[in-house]
C-alpha cells in the first residue's frame, strides 16, 4: 500500500483499495522468474483489489514481526564485510512505508500536502493481515534486513524514518529526504517498501514505478528510465531471491505498474520505485509475509536488484 493512495488509507477498521494496472513488457529483465513459470505462471485478471483492512495493532513492534526470532529480525553487517565493498561511495534512501504510529494521527496524516500536480494526505495508515500483523511493522523490518545487507556492501544507506517519530514523515518530505540524500547530492536509488491491500486471490508482488509527469512543479522525465530500470533489476532479483510470482491482478504478469498519481514519485528528482512485496489479505501470501525466513529473502532480493542496478 501506497503512502499516498488515499483509496488506501483506513479512515476505520476498513478501506478498499483502488489500482489502475498498466501492463508493461518486461520479459528480458524478468528471465529469472523461469523457475514458477513452469508450476505457478499467474493468469492476469486485470482487476484492482476491492480488499479491506484489519484494525491496526495498538502498540505493534516497529521491526519485528511473527516470526523474527527464527532468522534474526534485525540483522547487523558482518565486521569483516569492509573487505568487498563494491558498493563504496554509493549512496541508498530505503522508504519504509507507513509508521506504526499512524492510527494515532489522524488529524495529522490526513492533513493535505502538495505533490507538485495536486494536493494528497500527508501519509497514510498502511494494511495489516488478517492476523493483526501490520504493513508499518512489515516495512521496517524488510528495511532493516535491507540496510545490513546493502552496509555490507559499502553503501551508504539512509532511512526516511526509523518508527523515531510519532507520526509520517509526509509523502512530500519522503521525497525530499531522497533527493537531498549524501549531503545534498541526491541518493543514487531510493525504495519504498511496501506490501499491497488487495482482495483476497490476488497474489503476488509488484514494483511501481514513475510515469511521465510533466504538471506544475512535478517533472519527472529525467528519472523515468533509471527508474525503470531499478524496478526490473528489483523485480528479477527479488522473483529469484523468493521464489514468489508477479502480481496476478496487475501489471500483465510482468509484475511492474507504472502510476503517474503518487507523491512520493511525483517530486522525485532521483531514480525511485516502490516495492509492493506481496498482498497481506491473501491468507497465501500473508503467511509468507509473515515469516522472518522468507522477509530476509524479500530483502536479499531487493539488496540484489539495487546492486545490479547500481554497478551496471
Amino acid at each position: 500500500m501506497y503512502d499516498d493512495d488515499t483509496h488506501k488509507r483506513r479512515p476505520r477498521p476498513r478501506k478498499a483499495v483502488l489500482l489502475a494496472a498498466v501492463p508493461l513488457a518486461a520479459a528480458t529483465a524478468l528471465a529469472g522468474w523461469v523457475a514458477w513459470t513452469t508450476s505457478e505462471a499467474p493468469a492476469d485478471g486485470g482487476a484492482r483489489g476491492g480488499g479491506a483492512t484489519a484494525s491496526a495493532v495498538a502498540g505493534a513492534s516497529a521491526t519485528a514481526g511473527p516470526g523474527a526470532a527464527e532468522a534474526g529480525a534485525t540483522p547487523s553487517a558482518a565486521p569483516g564485510a569492509a573487505e568487498s565493498a563494491p558498493l563504496a561511495g554509493k549512496v541508498v534512501v530505503i522508504d519504509p512505508g507507513h509508521n506504526p504510529g499512524n492510527f494515532q494521527h489522524a488529524t495529522e496524516i490526513n492533513k493535505k500536502v502538495d505533490i507538485g500536480t495536486n494536493r494528497k494526505e500527508c501519509d497514510t495508515t498502511g494494511t495489516s493481515t488478517r492476523d493483526g500483523y501490520t504493513e508499518a511493522a512489515f516495512t521496517l523490518d524488510v528495511s532493516h534486513r535491507l540496510r545490513a545487507l546493502l552496509q555490507e556492501q559499502g553503501a551508504t544507506v539512509e532511512f526516511t524514518h526509523d518508527a523515531d517519530r510519532p507520526f509520517g514523515p509526509c509523502i512530500d518530505e519522503r521525497a525530499r529526504i531522497g533527493n537531498k540524500a549524501g549531503g545534498g547530492a541526491g541518493a543514487d536509488a531510493v525504495v519504498s517498501v511496501h506490501a499491497d491491500g488487495s482482495a483476497v486471490g490476488n497474489r503476488g508482488f509488484h514494483v511501481i514505478l514513475p510515469g511521465l509527469v510533466k504538471a506544475g512543479t512535478a517533472n519527472t522525465a529525467p528519472i523515468v528510465g533509471p527508474s525503470r530500470t531499478l524496478g526490473e533489476r528489483i523485480a528479477a532479483e527479488f522473483a529469484r531471491a523468493t521464489g514468489s510470482a508477479p502480481a496476478n491482478y496487475l501489471g500483465g504478469g510482468t509484475g511492474l505498474d507504472v502510476r503517474k498519481d503518487l507523491g512520493g514519485l511525483n517530486l522525485s528528482t532521483v531514480p525511485k520505485v516502490f516495492v509492493e512485496c506481496g498482498n497481506m489479505r491473501d491468507p497465501a501470501d500473508a503467511a509468507s509475509l509473515s515469516e522472518a525466513a522468507w522477509r530476509q529473502k524479500a530483502a536479499r532480493g531487493i539488496a540484489d536488484g539495487i546492486s545490479t542496478y547500481l554497478l551496471g
